[in-house]
């Protein structure tokens, strides 16, 4: 049964959350009882006054102590190991979720489905009983990015990848909203998830989200006419991999770096090989990157331009670079992102 003052539950987190919710809160009532009661039972038995005995007091009483620190210890491991489970799961998203790009920036929500190339501001439309993942940045100071009625939050950090995801379980309209102070109209920053039957939504992704067919573009394809604009192609779409590691199925393999350090290619460290390469260098190649900045600015990569580069890089698996899409346009390339 659902509270008229809780959000209704409508992500496939959202019961199991409520549960722990509902078992702290009965903890805490029965224990805040429970001392009041022997508080006024003590307070009458024992006032100035009484005929209570008060020879031979006793100042310890050990199986009291462990009873009233072991119980209330093995409660608390318990609550502990039953939260850390859905807490964990969370951020673990599974492998055939819709990926969702969210940049976060005062004082809007960002966000461009990563499949459709579908953009939107401070709105989100996706399809219920479908895994949906958030890959999330914030362009200038530190945001939350909470849906009350999915019970699931996460922050966007300035120049770090946070993901979280969800199952939502009924179709509807639920408020989002931005939980860490970042400014003058923090309380605006918000918006609403739009729940839609899997129907609903194919028509709402075919007609655009009723945007500019122009905006359609996947993000994978706009990385790739990026990656071309930058001559990336210079130093990585060559198979000896001369100047720079080859990008075929690099994501999610393990790179030793120039220090000795291994790391698994992911979002982050795409991303920091972009805005400051000679940190995440992989040991046998010379530095010959150049390093962009992020911003909106000439010779500035944005943070959505720097989610359709990691988009595109995710989308070469074994494919070859020079073919995955012959027929985009390319400009003159120059020296830029990728290795050089």
């Amino acid at each position: 049964m659902e509270l008229p003052v809780i959000p209704p539950a409508a992500s496939t987190f959202a019961d199991e959350v409520d549960h722990i919710f509902y078992t702290l809160v009965g903890l805490t009532i029965f224990f805040t009882a429970l001392v009041f009661c022997l508080l006024i039972v003590f307070v009458v038995r024992y006032h100035r006054g009484s005929k209570a005995n008060r020879a031979n007091r006793s100042f310890g009483n050990l199986p009291m102590e462990l009873t009233w620190s072991i119980i209330p210890g093995i409660i608390g491991l318990v609550i502990f190991a039953w939260s850390a489970r859905p807490y964990a799961e969370a951020y673990n998203p599974p492998a055939d979720a819709q990926e969702i790009l969210v940049i976060g920036k005062r004082w809007m929500w960002h966000l461009q489905h990563a499949d459709s190339g579908i953009r939107e501001n401070n709105e989100l439309h996706i399809p219920v009983g479908k895994a949906i993942k958030l890959t999330m940045i914030s362009q200038d100071v530190i945001h939350g990015f909470y849906v009350p009625a999915f019970r699931v939050k996460r922050d966007c950090l300035p120049g770090y990848y946070n993901t979280v995801w969800f199952i939502p379980t009924k179709v509807g309209k639920y408020p989002f909203y931005c939980t860490e102070y970042c400014g003058t109209n923090h309380s605006k920053m918000g918006g609403f998830v739009y729940v839609m039957t899997p129907a609903d939504y194919l028509q709402w992704k075919e007609n655009g989200g009723n945007l500019e067919v122009a905006h359609r573009e996947i993000a994978a394809e706009r990385g790739y006419d990026l990656f071309n604009k930058y001559g990336c192609a210079n130093c990585h779409a060559s198979e000896d991999g001369v100047h720079g590691p080859t990008l075929n199925g690099l994501y999610g393999s393990k790179v030793v770096l120039q220090n000795g350090q291994t790391v698994t290619v992911d979002d982050n460290f795409i991303r920091q090989s972009i805005v400051n390469p000679d940190s995440v260098r992989v040991a046998g190649y010379p530095p010959l990157m150049q390093a962009y900045s992020v911003g909106d600015g000439p010779g500035q990569l944005s943070e959505e331009e720097i989610l359709e580069l990691i988009a595109y890089i995710k989308s070469l698996g074994g494919q070859n670079l020079r073919t995955l899409k012959t027929t985009s346009s390319s400009t003159q390339p120059s020296k830029g992102a990728g290795g050089k």
